[in-house]
């Protein structure tokens, strides 16, 4: 996720240099998501038009959202979004790697199952209990 402040065109024009870097950094197969921050203020402080950040995302094949981390709001939903293509990508791997003989055993992705409860299933105090840091 490369998150940019929406109030602060600065934080915004860095994100192609932040993409440029993921991609020459990471696996072909990374899932980038552009979240623009501080959607609560958009009516009064918006620096960054919607419009600007989604043509950006689409000229860069990124999934686009705007969230507030003050209220909330879109947060689990960026988050799980995210999850999704993530599992969609590694998913994708492992069949590719399956299906070719000479990856059967060594290219099959290993790893423990991970069951993934929507948040809108969650009581909030269950999330906070997921979150909470034990060394804090």
């Amino acid at each position: 996720m490369l998150v940019y402040d929406i109030t602060k065109r600065p934080t915004f024009d860095h994100v192609a240099r932040w993409v440029e870097e993921l991609r020459a950094h990471a696996d072909s197969s990374i899932v980038i998501m552009l979240i623009g921050n501080k959607a609560d203020l958009a009516a009064d402080h918006r620096a960054v038009t919607t419009e600007d950040a989604v043509e950006f995302a689409e000229e860069q094949g990124l999934f686009f959202s705007e969230a507030s981390a003050l209220s909330g709001d879109n947060v689990d939903k960026a988050f799980f979004r995210v999850l999704e293509h993530i599992y969609a990508a590694v998913s994708k791997k492992s069949l590719d790697s399956s299906a070719d003989p000479a990856k059967a055993n060594g290219g099959a992705l290993q790893g423990d199952k991970i069951d993934v409860i929507s948040g809108a299933d969650m009581e909030i105090s269950e999330l906070k209990k997921l979150s909470s840091c034990s060394s804090c």
